[in-house]
């Protein structure tokens, strides 16, 4: 059986940006149907998780236009996922895909392009060719085939175990209580929460939401089950919120918020209550977003990700394939730091509880 697809290359999600005009002519994001992908001609580098504004800036130094770029990725979601793969994957399809890309950059004289969270399949083929390769990490939660939450804890360290049952005590002593809606069951006035709370934290850090209620409404309704709410509510009053997806092995959390400034709730709200929804549902993995270190000591592990990129110029590729290999290193060794703040046991601790 062919796997689902990932919820944000699902053509509901990506019909929803278009029709409450998160993507269009106006927002930098424009699509592009000529491309088998999910292709955008980009104005702009916000939105996209992959950070190239100083290859842009450097760019612009030297009297190289980097705007408009062809971007393929899903919007404003930092989500490995098809994208060569996205309506045929095999080879050859993926091969003619990747083909028709650099088509339309030199047709339309562009000077790069970036093919961001790639799916293994499209990390093969492109792998193949010459289009330069940049990793980063982001943190994964695995189920292991725990039936509580508690069986979760017993294989963390003593310290990490301790925290997080700090954190969770807290939450709950100051009376917030926690519950999950699915898009079945989601009504107006829920929308309404989930969207005034998303709203909230972005223009809270300076940030441009993209997305609008008629896109939450829409996206909620065209995924039922699988668009998902976690609201936290004190004194029976609704003042924060989590917007999660799901499909058949993950769960994705996407867009937090709080009417109210909180520390306690948000590491419930966006970690243990994700954790304690795989559990219960037999997910086997836990995405909760980009970044973020601080998720180590809660169970989130580093994972590899993938992008590529392609420029028309020698010299483009030459400075920036020079930076990407220095990148990478920094990269693994970093990664190897990381390790450090691993909260797990290991063997020989198991063996000793």
């Amino acid at each position: 059986m062919t796997p689902s697809l990932s919820p944000f290359v699902d053509p509901r999600f990506i019909q929803a940006l278009i029709d409450h005009g998160c993507v269009g002519p106006t927002t930098g994001w424009r699509p592009v149907p000529d491309i088998d992908a999910p292709a955008y001609l980009k104005d702009h580098s916000h939105g996209e998780f992959v950070f190239d504004w100083m290859w842009a800036r450097a760019a612009h130094q030297a009297g190289i236009p980097w705007y408009p770029k062809l971007l393929i990725a899903a919007p404003f979601s930092p989500v490995t996922g098809e994208r060569l793969s996205l309506s045929d994957r095999r080879p050859e399809a993926m091969l003619k895909t990747l083909d028709s890309i650099e088509s339309y950059c030199q047709s339309h004289r562009l000077t790069n392009a970036g093919i961001n969270f790639c799916a293994p399949l499209d990390v093969e083929i492109l792998n193949q060719s010459k289009w330069l390769h940049r990793i980063d990490w982001q943190f994964h939660w695995q189920n292991q085939a725990y039936e509580t939450f508690d069986d979760f804890l017993d294989q963390l360290k003593r310290k990490p175990r301790k925290n997080i049952r700090s954190e969770r005590k807290k939450a709950a002593e100051q009376g917030w209580t926690f519950k999950w809606i699915s898009g079945v069951d989601a009504d107006d006035q829920t929308l309404s929460l989930a969207h005034r709370c998303y709203e909230m934290t972005h223009h809270r850090y300076g940030n441009h939401p993209a997305l609008n209620l008629g896109f939450f409404t829409q996206v909620a309704q065209a995924f039922g089950e699988q668009f998902l709410l976690c609201i936290a509510s004190k004194e029976s009053e609704p003042l924060a919120c989590a917007i999660f997806f799901k499909d058949d092995t993950c769960l994705y959390g996407r867009y937090w918020g709080s009417l109210v400034e909180v520390r306690d709730v948000h590491f419930e709200v966006c970690y243990y209550q994700g954790i304690e929804f795989c559990i219960r549902h037999g997910l086997e993995r836990f995405e909760p977003g980009a970044q973020g270190e601080h998720k180590i000591k809660r169970g989130f592990m580093p994972q590899q990700t993938h992008s590529y990129h392609w420029f028309s110029m020698p010299q483009l590729h030459r400075g920036i394939g020079d930076y990407l290999q220095r990148e990478t290193r920094a990269l693994m060794d970093y990664r190897q730091d990381l390790e450090a703040l691993n909260p797990y046991k290991a063997a020989a601790d198991h063996a000793r509880d």
